[in-house]
């Protein structure tokens, strides 16, 4: 892992970093609490299909959690922010590839997964960060984080949604989700454009677990509302905590 550059401010460590894969770069961030001392707990987040991992939602959750004494990670995406040579500027232009490598790269899912997990073996490698592991990704953030889970034993709980059982992954879809084993909130936006709502409580149905929930909320598919923010962070929070794993 190299390091990149850090910020401190209002109680909270922003690191920027790299990790190297295979011949692949993997940009990432970390956020953890400015003070020192480590942590329980390290979320991962996943951004959506235009943006990248200083998205303002994925900084603020990433503070977030921060201040309440964890640890939060963010990476690019496989065409996003800083794999790209404008450094994600044109968010349309983005998505668009985006969508284009998900339609017809089959490899695209597979690498990510493998970045992921070669980030995480970086980040429990440091003395300030520690599991256990959760995930927070919607959108893209399940289309790729939802084989992540499948494949990777050390993630505690989940928040997932914006997405259905549909498009060029719903057959890896029909095969990851019943594998999930983690406590999994699931978020829906009732007037979702991109991915109707009885999609997704197919892809709902698919998870074999007892330990799911949904949030279903009005609007549309990038308006997710103040309040799942907040219920995401409460449900990490809660089953990450220290008392959780005793």
């Amino acid at each position: 892992m190299e390091w990149l550059g850090e910020v401190s401010a209002s109680g909270v460590l922003e690191r920027r970093f790299d990790v190297e894969r295979e011949g692949r770069t993997v940009p990432g961030l970390l956020w953890t609490p400015s003070a020192g001392g480590r942590g329980s707990g390290l979320v991962l987040l996943g951004h959506g299909a235009s943006g990248h991992k200083r998205a303002d939602y994925v900084v603020r959750l990433g503070r977030a959690f921060a201040r309440r004494g964890m640890a939060a990670a963010a990476i690019d995406g496989p065409v996003h922010g800083d794999r790209r040579a404008d450094r994600g500027a044109d968010s349309r232009l983005t998505f668009l590839e985006f969508c284009q490598a998900w339609s017809s790269d089959p490899s695209m899912i597979d690498e990510m997964v493998a970045d992921w997990r070669a980030a995480l073996d970086a980040l429990l490698d440091l003395g300030d960060v520690r599991g256990p592991v959760g995930w927070w990704g919607v959108s893209m953030g399940t289309i790729i984080g939802l084989p992540l889970l499948a494949a990777e034993a050390r993630f505690h709980a989940a928040v997932l949604g914006l997405m259905g059982l549909t498009g060029p992954t719903r057959e890896r879809f029909e095969v990851d989700a019943p594998r999930i084993a983690c406590p999994l909130l699931f978020l829906v936006q009732w007037d979702d454009q991109i991915f109707p709502r009885q999609s997704s409580f197919e892809l709902f149905d698919a998870f074999g677990l007892e330990d799911k929930r949904l949030y279903a909320h009005p609007g549309r598919h990038g308006e997710l509302p103040e309040e799942a923010f907040a219920l995401s962070e409460a449900f990490l929070s809660l089953r990450l905590a220290p008392e959780t794993h005793r």
